[in-house]
């Protein structure tokens, strides 16, 4: 039976179907999990010309893996990319996608609309590295332009931001990083590519937790790094070296020379390199409930903006709410890029400031009973956090104001849940509140 990623399927069909060519050995119809650390040689000459990249094929998990090929293949066709590299979480494939081109000496240039994780990686950790972060407001894309230097290697937005929920003008972003010369990369975690597909609108690299929405039921890590395959790496070969020149790491072989028939140059250097060095793999395992929970995105998602769009309605209205942040409502203040990039849905996170402040919102969070008090989002059902005092808690209290967290912040992932009983939660918490 033949591969069944027929890239004239639409997105609902390619997330069942993408990637996969059932077991030539068994004719299994579901991916099998293929739990094995490494593969048989079919000789000297074969596992030679695996670790020269002269073939393609597997040597060991921690480089590649069959069930985690299906995954890969599954998110590069849904978001119209030439590869894809799975991780064992979002984190070790945000660090992945940036450090392969952003090395010590160097800088890239991020909105400062980000998940808490993310800000401290790239602020703390990244500069013990030798690498440098410049802030932007992806309100003020014009911004960029002041901060890049001989030395900039990316830009990088999250949007909707974690849990800001603005949504910036992608095409003037990716426009002006490109007139720089530089890639576009963009965390599309909370939207996916059943809401929003980057590569589409300019973005060159596209970064997942595939342990949110992706998946969709909470039960295992992963992340993703998709490239669009159309960042022009050899226009400029002494800013990418990596890419472009002899790679000592391989007897002298050029990346752009050698791999470029295969699709993706960006892909097969961080798997050759960064998860080949650091390991931070994705097990088979992982890989196949992720596949599962995939085959559903496209309903999912539909269902996570329809009842997140309700909830914000419920609480726009509700005299125990100070204010309201989801895209989808008409108040929001990106709502004109809403409605042109956006239109389909706007996913599930919804954050508002509850009267009270603080001490308001633990005793709101005390007293749901159908959302789950926990630090994820994206999970099939309703969940709630103070990001102030949890996700975004190593921020000092500029940066906070920077992400759009405030002390009375609640951030809200809505599930699929029936939405009136989702509402009648957030109702008897919100009085519970005031008292």
């Amino acid at each position: 039976m033949a591969d069944q990623s027929n890239q004239s399927y639409r997105l609902g069909t390619q997330a069942l179907h993408a990637g996969q060519t059932p077991d030539s050995a068994t004719l299994s119809r579901g991916v099998p999990i293929y739990a094995t650390s490494s593969y048989v040689f079919r000789d000297s000459e074969h596992a030679a010309n695996l670790f020269g990249l002269r073939e393609p094929g597997n040597i060991y998990t921690r480089l590649m893996n069959p069930t985690n090929d299906v995954l890969e293949k599954r998110l590069a066709a849904l978001d119209g990319g030439v590869g894809a590299l799975v991780f064992s979480s979002g984190a070790a494939a945000i660090t992945a996608a940036v450090l392969t081109i952003v090395h010590s000496g160097q800088n890239f240039i991020s909105t400062t609309s980000l998940y808490g994780g993310t800000w401290a990686a790239f602020s703390q950790t990244f500069a013990n590295l030798g690498v440098e972060v410049r802030f932007f407001d992806p309100r003020n894309p014009e911004s960029i332009h002041e901060l890049v230097d001989e030395n900039t290697r990316a830009v990088f937005i999250e949007a909707p931001g974690n849990p800001k929920n603005d949504v910036p003008d992608f095409e003037k972003i990716t426009s002006i990083a490109h007139s720089h010369g530089l890639p576009a990369i963009m965390d599309n975690t909370v939207l996916t590519p059943a809401l929003f597909r980057p590569i589409e609108h300019g973005f060159d690299i596209v970064v997942y937790s595939t342990t949110k929405f992706i998946a969709g039921h909470g039960v295992h890590l992963g992340g993703a790094v998709v490239d669009s395959g159309k960042f022009p790496w050899a226009k400029e070969p002494e800013k990418w070296p990596q890419f472009t020149k002899p790679d000592p790491a391989y007897h002298g072989l050029v990346f752009e020379e050698a791999c470029r028939s295969a699709g993706s140059v960006y892909v097969v250097h961080i798997r050759t390199h960064w998860l080949r060095d650091t390991g931070a793999a994705q097990s088979p395992f992982g890989s196949f409930l992720t596949l599962l929970g995939l085959e559903t995105l496209h309903l999912r998602l539909e269902r996570h903006s329809k009842n997140a769009l309700a909830a914000a309605e419920f609480l726009e209205k509700h005299p125990a709410v100070a204010w309201v942040s989801y895209p989808g409502l008409p108040s929001h203040p990106d709502h004109a890029n809403v409605k042109k990039y956006l239109p389909d849905g706007q996913s599930g996170i919804v954050g508002f400031g509850i009267k009270g402040g603080k001490a308001a919102g633990v005793k709101f969070i005390n007293n749901v009973k159908l959302f789950s008090h926990l630090a994820n989002i994206g999970d099939a059902k309703s969940l709630v956090i103070h990001p102030a005092t949890t996700t975004h808690s190593q921020l000092s209290d500029q940066e906070l104001a920077l992400t759009g967290v405030t002390p009375d912040f609640v951030r809200l992932s809505i599930g699929i849940e029936d939405i009136r009983d989702i509402t009648a939660d957030l109702g008897q918490a919100l009085e519970a509140s005031q008292t």
